[in-house]
């Protein structure tokens, strides 16, 4: 089952990053923030009450008049409605009540998701004005006051979140695997998607897609069970504007957490951009199958080497991600896509996988006998025992003497060899290393 998700929305300065920044700055029951190149800081996955969630601060617009602030709040609110499952709508309370703030609550309103309403910059709740009270007009319920800066009543905000979510069973087969088809847009993913149902005989009908707007669409092929997760329904009405990246990589993020393979659709006309690299991390961070598709090939002109020099370039620019397979295909001319569902397949398969014990020790065995663990004021590591301890993706525990000792170096090393005798194509591996006495959590 998918995390659900929870999206801040508000006005400018209203102090939604601070919320968001505070929760994860301080490490507030927070499992993972991935900020920069993959998730521009607008991503955390976070846990409250034993709940695990996705927060999403949908921040950052900075507009340059009252009229254009409007504008802006409506493309924000569109983002919460279509991908979160409740929404925290953030108002400054030295400002008190706005036009802005009236407008976006009436949007929020007409989604039937849960919305709460939260009173930043609340710093001494004991002296409160009668400002506070005009928030009750946005018919949204009580309004709960907070300090982001001060982090004050941020229990109470968070208990209401968790008490929110909606009770979804989503059911799935447990051998039903799940395709994500995420990129930016206009790379062709519609038509991937629509290209792959008409060549498969059996499609058993399609539902909507949880409470994020995709369109999942269930078929089946030599058997199998598939589940095709559409992220490129939506398309912003308005102009399209950098925020559109921003809004990309939300509906990327959202997908793949709910499937077990992602394809990357990238327009080879146009190569690996910075907003694919993104959309990529999330992906690779999350655990997932990811399966490169380069699309529009047909555009390419071709000469000796050209798929293999395209293919070295995308290498080189995704390291993290080298074990992912490459796929040329022109949806157009359908070329190559009857192999995208097949390749789906062995990845789900490897990211299944498991090493039986006795045959991963022989090989960590070989593997520090060919290269010597490192060592450190004449300390050296030693690796007295390893084992594999989950699935999707592949986890490895690891016993040592000293975990200072493991360089990520001779990790990746470790890595390479056990991919050397696996194979794990299409899927990351994790490594967690324990020290005697410590047990695994």
């Amino acid at each position: 089952m998918s995390k659900p998700i929870v999206a801040i929305v508000g006005r400018p300065n209203v102090g939604k990053s601070t919320f968001f920044n505070k929760i994860v700055g301080r490490r507030v029951s927070i499992v993972e923030d991935t900020p920069g190149v993959t998730r521009d800081r607008i991503y955390a996955e976070a846990e409250w009450l034993g709940v695990h969630f996705a927060l999403i601060d949908t921040g950052g617009i900075e507009p340059a008049s009252a009229d254009i602030i409007l504008s802006q709040m409506r493309e924000q609110a569109q983002i919460a409605m279509d991908m979160a499952d409740v929404i925290l709508f953030v108002v400054d309370g030295k400002d008190g009540l706005t036009t802005a703030d009236r407008e976006v609550a009436t949007m929020l309103r007409r989604t039937g998701k849960p919305v709460i309403l939260v009173v930043n910059k609340i710093d001494a709740p004991h002296k409160m004005g009668m400002d506070f009270y005009d928030f009750y007009e946005l018919g949204l319920g009580e309004p709960i006051p907070v300090s982001a800066i001060n982090m004050l009543n941020f229990g109470d905000v968070l208990d209401e979140v968790v008490q929110s979510f909606p009770k979804i069973d989503y059911d799935e087969d447990d051998d039903t695997t799940k395709i994500a088809v995420i990129g930016k847009p206009n790379v062709g993913k519609s038509s991937l998607i629509n290209c792959l149902l008409g060549e498969n005989r059996v499609i058993v009908s399609p539902i909507a897609g949880t409470t994020r707007d995709s369109i999942d669409t269930p078929f089946e092929q030599d058997g199998e069970k598939y589940i095709l997760i559409d992220t490129a329904g939506i398309r912003r009405k308005s102009k399209v504007t950098d925020d559109i990246e921003r809004y990309s990589v939300i509906r990327a993020t959202a997908a793949v957490e709910r499937c077990d393979v992602a394809l990357l659709v990238i327009d080879a006309a146009e190569g690996l951009t910075e907003q694919d690299k993104k959309i990529a991390g999330i992906a690779h961070e999350a655990g997932k199958g990811i399966i490169i598709v380069v699309n529009k090939w047909d555009l390419i002109e071709k000469e000796t080497n050209t798929m293999r020099d395209f293919q070295r370039g995308l290498e080189a620019e995704l390291l993290f991600m080298n074990y992912a397979p490459c796929l040329f295909i022109s949806v157009k001319d359908k070329v190559r896509v009857n192999r995208v569902i097949e390749m789906c397949r062995a990845v789900a398969e490897n990211r299944a996988m498991r090493v039986p014990t006795g045959q991963l020790n022989s090989l960590i065995s070989d593997a520090t006998m060919m290269k010597q663990p490192p060592s450190d004021k004449g300390r050296r590591l030693k690796i007295y025992y390893a084992t594999q301890v989950g699935v999707k993706p592949p986890l490895f525990s690891f016993q040592i003497n000293d975990r200072e000792l493991m360089h990520f170096s001779y990790a990746r090393y470790l890595e390479n060899k056990i991919r050397e005798g696996y194979g794990f194509n299409g899927t990351s591996i994790k490594f967690v290393f324990r020290e005697k006495g410590e047990k695994f959590e």
